[in-house]
This record gives structure tokens, C-alpha cells and sequence, in this order.
């Protein structure tokens, strides 16, 4: 049975910030959320804050309410909000522990690690409670370096890329994977971030944590363990980043060290500059000039995802229209309209690898 866990979110359960939140509240298959802690929004269902959809799950304004009015148990507290560098604020201190007082195991996927601040890994010491820092780093002797081990996996390879970060990659690699195995298919996630794995999938690794030198290798080795060990029809790899973002620009690898099958685009149409990059002078790319950069490392774009978090939804559908005509490939808005016309697309390339 999945562990009981409650989602720290800090007053931002709304708002992009916690997208980890967001992410658990859509789905997961290693814990069952049972509440949220988040003051702006006590009194609501999670679900209904972020998509207007009932999941049961109900937001408490402190970490004391839901211990009061609930008979739930619980046996893990999550952090579900991304901070100004991934730090751990006095006010999530001030929660943890309170949640290690009344004896909660932590999951914390930010840069910090709770298990270095003093007073939060004694008391979790003292209670014999674990910290799972998700980001941290695997031991130097864990790491893997590329091997062209890739050229063994047979089944489609599927990057999920963006031409930015924060787009819903990860929503839309979860959704594609839940559709193909809906479908009769073998099909697997490879996860690259921390809420990747806090949602159950069993490959993958922590892109942002992992040595640079090791990138290309882990992700090889977790494609590689997938194949060997389920023999999937089909394999779909959560992007990171986008290949064009100067902060933190991430895609080659997706492409060339996973020797990529074809590539699907996630795309916000009303992003002009980069998140949180608003007064660099960068635009972010067209989705034309993306896909021709796709190319250029090898790999066909099949199908565009939107993103439409700034657009009304007649708006996005008008824009998925355009696209999809001007680019000969499927255009579809996934969380309006679920992926499940890009079925008939993966459908087709599995008969002609299976033929070949």
C-alpha cells in the first residue's frame, strides 16, 4: 500500500511555484495525498484550486488543523513549492518541524537539503524519522558514464522537450505514458526531476543534481535498466529546460545520448521571454526555429503540446489550429483536451518499428 503524505505548499497552491503540488495532487502512484497546508487556501479541495476538478483532497490552513479535524493518518511530509534558489525558508523550517514533531518521515526536493540543517535532522534523528532529500547527489561509484549501451533498446524513444522550463514537460510525458498503456501498449516514464520520481515513475534520474559529466550516462543507464528489465513498446523521457534557455540550457542529450526515436514540443504561445528571465535581452525561440533546431541533432518533432496557462482556451485552440496546419503535425492543448489523439501517432510508429 502507498504511504499516507500531506503537501507543504506555503501559500502558493495556486501558483506555478508549486508545481511539485501540483503534480501529486494530479497523480501518484508512491504516495496517497490525504491533505494540503497551504493558508490561502484552507477550506478548499486541491483539486479545485488548480483545475477547477475534485480529487477529495482537502487544503488545511495550518499543520495543527489538519491533525484536529482529520482521523487520517499520516506517515510523510512533502515540500510541494519551489523557493528563490531552492533554498529552505524560515517558514518551511517552522512547518517541518513541526511535522517531524509529530512524527512525520520528510521528502524535500529542493537544492537544500533538510538533512543539513542541525536542529531538523536531530529531531528526525531523535524520532527515528527519515529525510528523503531527492536531490541529492549519487555517490561518485553510482554514476554512470555513456557507453552506447542505447544502441541495444529497440522501442521508440520518445523526449518530451520545450522551448522553455516550467511548461508541464513532465505533465505531459505522465499523460502520453498513462494513454499508451490505456491503450494496450507497454509504456514507460523516464523520469528527470524530483517530482518525476515522487510520483512513482521507476526509471530515471535527477537531471540537475547529476555531474555533468555523468548526464549523458545516466540518462543512457536509466533508458538501458528500462528496456532490459520491461521490454516496453514505447519509452517516454521527461524533458528539462529548454535547448536555447541561457540559464540552464538542457535538450542535446535528450536527442543524441538517447539516440531519440522522434521528439514531441511543449510550447506556451504567450511566453515571449524566458521564466523569470523577463528583462534579459532573449527572446524564446519560435516553435519553427525549435523544431528546426530538433532536427539539426537528429531527431523528427511529431507533435506540438500547448501550453496555456496565459490563454483563454477558444484562443489556444485557435493557435493549435494554425500550427497544426502551417506544420503538417498533430497540435493538441493536453490538459483541455487530453492526449489521446496522439494515440494514432505512436500507434503507426510502432507497427513500422515492429516491421522493421
Amino acid at each position: 500500500m502507498k504511504p499516507n503524505a500531506i503537501i507543504i505548499t506555503g501559500g502558493y497552491l495556486p501558483y506555478n511555484n508549486a508545481k511539485t503540488a501540483h503534480g501529486l495532487i494530479r497523480g501518484t502512484e508512491r504516495f496517497t495525498i490525504v491533505g494540503v497546508i497551504d493558508e490561502h487556501s484552507a477550506g478548499k479541495d486541491a483539486g479545485e484550486v488548480l483545475d477547477g476538478q475534485h480529487r477529495n483532497i482537502p487544503v488545511y490552513a495550518t499543520m495543527k488543523d489538519f491533525f484536529k479535524h482529520t482521523a487520517v493518518q499520516a506517515e510523510y511530509c512533502i515540500i510541494g513549492v519551489a523557493t528563490k534558489g531552492g533554498v529552505i525558508p524560515e517558514s518551511l523550517r517552522v512547518l517541518l518541524k513541526e511535522a517531524l514533531q509529530h512524527r512525520l518521515n520528510i521528502v524535500n526536493g529542493l537544492h537544500e537539503y533538510v538533512s543539513d540543517i542541525p536542529d531538523l535532522a536531530g529531531l528526525a534523528e531523535e524520532k527515528g524519522l527519515t529525510i528523503v532529500d531527492v536531490r541529492k547527489p549519487k555517490k561518485i561509484k553510482d554514476l554512470h558514464f555513456w557507453s552506447g549501451a542505447i544502441q541495444e533498446v529497440s522501442c521508440l524513444k520518445i523526449p518530451i522537450l520545450g522551448t522553455d522550463c516550467a511548461l508541464g514537460k513532465r505533465t505531459t510525458t505522465r499523460m502520453l505514458t498513462q494513454a499508451m498503456t490505456k491503450a494496450g501498449y507497454k509504456a514507460e516514464m523516464i523520469y528527470t526531476g524530483q517530482t518525476g520520481w515522487m510520483q512513482g515513475a521507476k526509471y530515471g534520474f535527477i537531471f540537475d543534481s547529476t555531474l555533468n559529466d555523468f548526464v549523458s550516462g545516466e540518462m543512457e543507464h536509466a533508458i538501458v535498466s528500462c528496456y532490459r528489465e520491461v521490454k516496453p513498446d514505447i519509452i517516454f523521457i521527461e524533458g528539462q529546460s529548454s535547448l536555447c534557455n541561457p540559464s540552464g540550457p538542457g535538450g542535446a542529450e535528450w536527442i543524441v545520448s538517447a539516440n531519440a526515436s522522434a521528439v514531441v514540443l511543449q510550447h506556451d504561445p504567450a511566453r515571449v521571454h524566458y521564466k523569470d528571465m523577463e528583462h534579459y535581452p532573449v527572446m524564446i525561440p519560435s516553435v519553427e526555429e525549435t523544431i528546426s533546431l530538433i532536427n539539426m541533432y537528429g531527431a523528427d518533432t511529431i507533435a506540438v503540446t500547448v501550453n496555456t496557462a496565459k490563454m483563454n482556451a477558444d484562443d489556444a485552440r485557435a493557435w493549435a489550429d494554425e500550427k497544426q496546419k502551417a506544420l503538417g503535425i498533430p497540435v493538441v492543448l493536453p490538459l483541455e483536451d487530453g492526449v489521446d489523439r496522439l494515440v494514432t501517432v505512436f500507434e503507426k510508429m510502432i507497427a513500422k518499428n515492429r516491421a522493421s
